[in-house]
Parts: structure tokens; sequence; C-alpha cells
């Protein structure tokens, strides 16, 4: 198998260097080193990350791309196929640390509502004895948690946040809560699926920020970005796919929806126009725009990467 050239190795290099980087910027990257875009050479861009894989493969890696449920952009990064969670995070943090995220990540995605995060007091108060398996084979004897676990205070909680936050394992989000951060996006997907996580059913992917279906029973999430590309549509009926109920949104998400169908039905011009006796209002806009799920991965080398649809849905369950 020929060896990977200079400008794969610069492209492996600089996701390991500056960590995930938002599909944007790591294009430029691409064009700087390849001199093409990927928006008219986009063969030959996947040809790239393919070879790049099939290298990462022998050492346990891969160059995945994903999108961050927050903000619904694409994001790149090199990252660990090694199930192990201790492997995930690497020799940086201590086996406490790890914990402590672990139980973070647990208390966000067994949410019931599907915010995405959870408050900061309540991640300071997550409590290391459900995770003394990683550190021991103990039977759960309150005396047989490992001291490293019991001594683990709340600041060093405070600092491990900070770190993780730091290194995109986590996020602050902007009304004071914690949240996933990209890299968990992109190394954990196949834990989500084998704990149970339920999927959006648009894309498949794990709803851990995603809206949920009114009617009582009904357990079909929605992410926000998917909701809007299913329901932008002037003919589709804004139903629950899953048992047919209406679909309520809020009212922000309601005037982003109408605001796309104006887009599509009076064009530019018609946006100009301004009428007497009428006011204008400003429509916030709570979805981010919807980009094609990416996905990349050594098994797919027949697929084209940007056309990636999934049609099936995983049916795991929580151990």
């Amino acid at each position: 198998m020929p060896a990977l050239s200079p400008s794969h190795h610069t492209l492996v290099q600089t996701l390991l260097s500056r960590g995930p980087l938002k599909e944007d910027d790591f294009h430029k990257v691409f064009m700087g080193v390849t001199g093409k875009s990927p928006g008219s050479h986009k063969q030959l861009f996947n040809d790239y990350l393919l070879k790049i894989n099939k290298e990462l493969s022998y050492v346990q890696f891969e160059l995945r791309g994903c999108r961050n449920q927050y903000d619904g952009k694409v994001y790149y990064g090199v990252v660990n196929n090694v199930a192990d969670e201790q492997s995930k995070l690497g020799t940086k943090y201590s086996v406490p640390q790890i914990a402590f995220y672990k139980g973070i990540i647990e208390a966000i995605v067994q949410d019931a509502n599907a915010y995405g995060s959870i408050s900061n007091i309540d991640a300071l108060n997550i409590r290391l004895d459900n995770q003394t398996g990683m550190a021991s084979q103990s039977q759960g004897s309150a005396s047989q948690v490992p001291p490293a676990f019991r001594n683990f205070t709340i600041s060093q909680k405070e600092k491990t946040l900070g770190d993780l936050v730091e290194d995109q394992w986590l996020c602050f989000m902007p009304e004071g809560s914690i949240g996933l951060g990209v890299r968990s996006f992109l190394d954990l997907r196949s834990w989500f699926r084998s704990n149970g996580v339920p999927s959006c059913d648009v894309c498949n992917e794990a709803g851990v920020k995603a809206e949920l279906c009114q009617k009582e029973n009904c357990t079909v999430r929605i992410h926000c970005y998917c909701l809007k590309k299913k329901f932008s549509q002037r003919r589709v009926e804004r139903v629950c796919p899953g048992c047919g109920s209406e679909w309520h949104l809020p009212v922000s998400k309601v005037e982003a929806v109408e605001d796309e169908e104006e887009k599509e039905t009076t064009g530019s011009t018609q946006r100009q126009l301004t009428l007497s006796g009428t006011t204008t209002r400003k429509r916030s806009r709570s979805c981010k725009t919807e980009v094609e799920t990416v996905e990349v991965g050594s098994s797919q080398a027949s697929n084209s990467i940007c056309d990636l649809r999934r049609t099936t849905r995983s049916s795991t369950r929580l151990r």
C-alpha cells in the first residue's frame, strides 16, 4: 500500500495539533495543501479521507466527521476507535477524573427531556461511587470505594471541569450549564448506541440535545436542525413521524420555518418591498442551517461521504 503523501500528513497533523475543526476550517486546510476546493472536488476530498483512514486503521484511529448538536455545525477530528472508556481520554486524566467525566456524560444522556446539559451544581455533586468498577472489581461496598474516589474534592472537580472544557470533551452552555463537547460527539458515537441513548428519528444519530414529541408515551425525538429540514417543506405535514400526532413547534421554530417558506415563494426582490401600514418584526432563529451529515470510516470506501444516508435505527438497551 502506498505511503501517505505530505498533504495527507498535513491534514492529520493539523487535526492532532489543533483538535477538532469546523467543516469550513478543515476545508480551508485541505484547499491549502491540495489547491482544490472540497466543494467542487468532492471525489478527491473523499479519496483523501478514505486513504488516510486506511492507514490510521492500523493503529485503531479514524478521521471522522460529526455534527455538534448544539450549533448544528459539522466538525472533523481524529478519534480513538478503542472501546475502552479510559483509553478515550488518554493518559492525561487520572482514574477519578475519568470516572467524573463518565458520570457527567451519563447524567446528560439519561435526561428524559433531552436538554443535552446539566447544571454546574449537579455536575459538581456527581458521585463517583457508581464508577468504582473502573478502578477495581469491588462489590459496591462503601468501604471498598477507592480512596482516590472518596477524596476527590469539589475543587478537584472544578479544575477537572475546566480541563475537560478546554480539551473540548465538555462545554459551558450560555445559560451556565454544562453540555457535551465536540470531542464527545466525535468519540462516543458507538458508546451512545451501546448504552441505549435514543436516536433522532430523522438522522439516526444519538438525540442528546433534541426536541421531543409532545404526546404522552411517544418516544420520538428529533434534533433541532433535523426538525427544520423536515418541516421546512411547504407540503410536508407537521406531524410526529412516530405516532402521527400534530407536532407543536415552539414559536421561535415556527417563525424560522415560516421564514424559510417565505424565501422560497417571494424571492429576494419581494423581500425588499415596504408595504404601507405594516410593521416588520425580527424573527429569531433557534435552528441552524442544515448540512448533510458527514461520517468517515474505513468501511465506507464505496460510499460518497457527503451523500451517506442511514436507513436503520439502532435498538440498543441501557445497561
